[in-house]
């Protein structure tokens, strides 16, 4: 029996639920366009998910069925319950709009005539719009999308000008991020142009101008109007902003947030920082601790808290040298640790000569929290779902740190994983060796195989507002063709591609390992294709590549071991048993390290024989956690985060076509 026989009989014998989950296969299936009419119409009516029955209507009527039906059913259903709200606040727009300076054009069309409808769709502020004219819908829109879709910012040697934005999120940012002119010393408005006078007006039902309009910082252009930018504001409204000093960047100024994170160990994240280094509009950092931030804003925080005056504060503080910026810490009110954070970089940038402290925009804090290494467990559910849990996210979501900026841009270097994991094991073996400081703990080599095929992180949680506006960026890319990867990745974070990321830098140093020539600004191949034959093996190769497959696909990574076929119980454990490069160095850090601790007091015949069974059992654990986590993954569970929302790919960012020097890597 088919889908729609099997809805229909159901709902004759008052099977309301059950009939509901047959229709839905209907609408989720390609079935003619009466078929999906009868099971739209039933599921609105009967109070299934309406967001099926929405999008079916929506898709009908665009395809030219049962229009004088579908229509009126989307006006009583989405539209007439929502119009008061819609006329509301067009009309308190329109009345802003008629005092407000900078809009040139004051004819606004009555309510009812905008070429635009806005139908809501969900309770996140989404409509689908309806354009009049043209008697069609438009895609799904969500103007509060917190999302920055382009480069504002890309050439500030101009005031700022975009062209028709719609997202509210967007305007926001805009109103944050530019400079008052008073501040910047020069004319600095805003200049928003809009080609179409009735598609602006329509917007204005759905947008709330009114604190975005008391600042002044915006200046209209309807159509021609274009021809006007930039205004010249002396000539026109008898101010010269030149008059004004700039003033210095404020700690509440800062509310962008560019997040480089880490995907795994070694994924070539020095060169990104390497090449933001000296950006004129970026509160820099390199890589930090996060740990470390923490502990940093802890003692930050106590200081003030034992302050009872700014003259306290600046005393606890005194080797900040900066007794403006700690008095401004010190008089916020419900100071917040990214209050704290801000300042710190604020102070930690008073020196760098690169800050451009006259730039229209209020430069974004440049944040690389970083952990020694990024762990995950998983968790089944028994439904062939797994959730994938980190100790090390949980900290940044628990610290508030984060969502305390308003705008946040994310960008994840990724780089082949078997050159990253080679890399991963040279640095542990080499650390084991290092000298330790006072105190400092000893240094193991870890089963960083099991982490990095366990690790998911280039899948976006959907709950994660860390990661919405988010990008992976391939390493390779970065190497083989900086300019068109590296100007690209300005335009998502919305900064100028400027001088400064032409080249790879630490502190302004441009040479900052001392190899010359041979550091090619640091663009050089030497490191692309890294085998590292030493710390791994084709068996560890193949595994890699086998369970991070569908990784390797879309990246665009070819495979150098796996030979695609499939893996059972059986090949997986004749893999497993030729994991014996990891598990040497897992074995040989472990000798060395209970040879210099629990077993240094015993003779040293006695101490090696101890020391060598203690590391293989060592090795025994390794092996059967990774078996474990190796037939966990083995059954391809769906990635779910911890409500059972499936996770997606972040996007690849795509290099500038128009920038390229050599062919797309592989």
């Amino acid at each position: 029996m088919q889908a729609i026989d099997m809805a229909r009989r159901l709902a004759q014998l008052g099977e309301t639920g059950e009939a509901l989950r047959a229709y839905a296969l209907v609408l989720g299936s390609e079935a003619a366009p009466a078929e999906t009419l009868e099971a739209a119409a039933y599921t609105l009516q009967n109070g299934g998910e309406y967001k099926l029955a929405y999008t079916a209507f929506v898709s009908l009527y665009n395809a030219g069925h049962f229009r004088a039906d579908i229509l009126p059913i989307m006006l009583e259903a989405f539209y007439q319950p929502n119009e008061k709200p819609l006329k509301s606040r067009y009309e308190r727009n329109v009345r802003l709009l008629q005092k407000y300076p900078y809009l040139f054009r004051k004819d606004f069309l009555p309510f009812d005539k905008l070429p635009l409808v806005f139908f809501p769709y969900d309770d996140n502020g989404g409509y689908v719009p309806y354009v009049t004219d043209e008697d069609r819908f438009l895609g799904y829109v969500n103007p509060d999308d917190p999302v920055v879709g382009r480069n504002f910012f890309r050439d500030l040697e101009k005031p700022v000008l975009a062209r028709n934005v719609t997202s509210r999120y967007e305007l926001r940012y805009l109103n944050d991020n530019v400079r008052p002119s008073e501040w910047a010393g020069r004319e600095n408005h805003i200049y928003l142009h809009y080609e179409d006078w009735g598609e602006f007006c329509s917007w204005l039902q759905i947008w709330n101008l009114k604190p975005l309009l008391e600042s002044k910082k915006f200046v209209f252009l309807i159509g021609d109007e274009i021809s006007r930018y930039p205004l010249d504001f002396q000539a026109e409204f008898g101010v010269d902003y030149t008059q004004y000093p700039i003033k210095p960047f404020g700690i509440r100024e800062v509310n962008k947030l560019i997040w480089h994170t880490q995907l795994w160990a070694h994924n070539g994240g020095d060169l990104f920082n390497e090449v933001f280094d000296s950006h004129p509009n970026l509160l820099y950092d390199a890589s930090v601790m996060f740990d470390d931030v923490l502990t940093g804003i802890a003692g930050i925080r106590a200081a003030l808290a034992r302050s009872r005056s700014a003259s306290d504060a600046q005393s606890f503080l005194a080797r900040w040298n900066a007794p403006e910026l700690v008095s401004e810490l010190y008089n916020l009110r419900d100071r917040t640790d990214k209050d704290i954070l801000v300042a710190m970089y604020l102070r930690g940038n008073l020196q760098n000569p690169a800050l451009d402290r006259a730039s229209r925009i209020v430069p974004a804090l440049f944040f690389q929290p970083h952990f020694s290494t990024v762990k995950s467990d998983l968790v089944p559910d028994g439904k062939g779902n797994a959730a994938l849990v980190s100790s090390q996210m949980d900290a940044l979501h628990k610290s508030s740190l984060l969502e305390g900026f308003r705008y946040i841009k994310t960008f994840t270097p990724i780089r082949r994983p078997t050159s990253s994991h080679g890399g991963t094991m040279r640095f542990m073996w080499n650390t084991v060796w290092e000298a330790r400081a006072p105190g400092e703990a000893h240094k193991l080599v870890n089963d960083a195989l099991a982490e990095r095929i366990l690790s998911r992180n280039d899948l976006r949680d959907p709950d994660d507002r860390l990661f919405h506006d988010a990008v992976l960026v391939r390493f390779e890319d970065g190497k083989t063709n900086p300019a068109a990867t590296f100007a690209a990745l300005a335009a998502f974070v919305d900064l100028p591609y400027t001088e400064s990321m032409t080249y790879g830098s630490i502190n302004g140093n441009r040479d900052p390992h001392g190899m010359g020539e041979a550091y090619q600004n640091g663009f050089g191949l030497w490191s692309l294709d890294a085998r590292y034959d030493e710390f791994e093996n084709d068996a560890e190769r193949y595994i890699i590549e086998y369970f991070l497959r569908t990784f390797y696909q879309t990246f665009g990574y070819n495979f150098w071991c796996y030979d695609g076929a499939e893996v059972d119980e059986a090949r997986l454990d004749q893999l497993l048993g030729g994991c014996t490069t990891i598990d040497h160095y897992i074995r040989e850090s472990w000798k060395k390290v209970l040879s210099e601790t629990v077993l240094a007091d015993k003779p040293p015949e006695a101490r090696e024989a101890a020391a060598a069974d203690g590391a293989e059992q060592m090795v025994r654990n390794a092996d059967d956690a990774r078996r474990r986590i190796a037939r966990a993954l083995l059954a391809a569970p769906r990635f779910i985060n911890r409500s059972g929302k499936p996770l997606s790919p972040i996007p690849l960012l795509r290099p500038c076509e128009e920038l390229m020097e050599r062919e797309w890597y592989h």
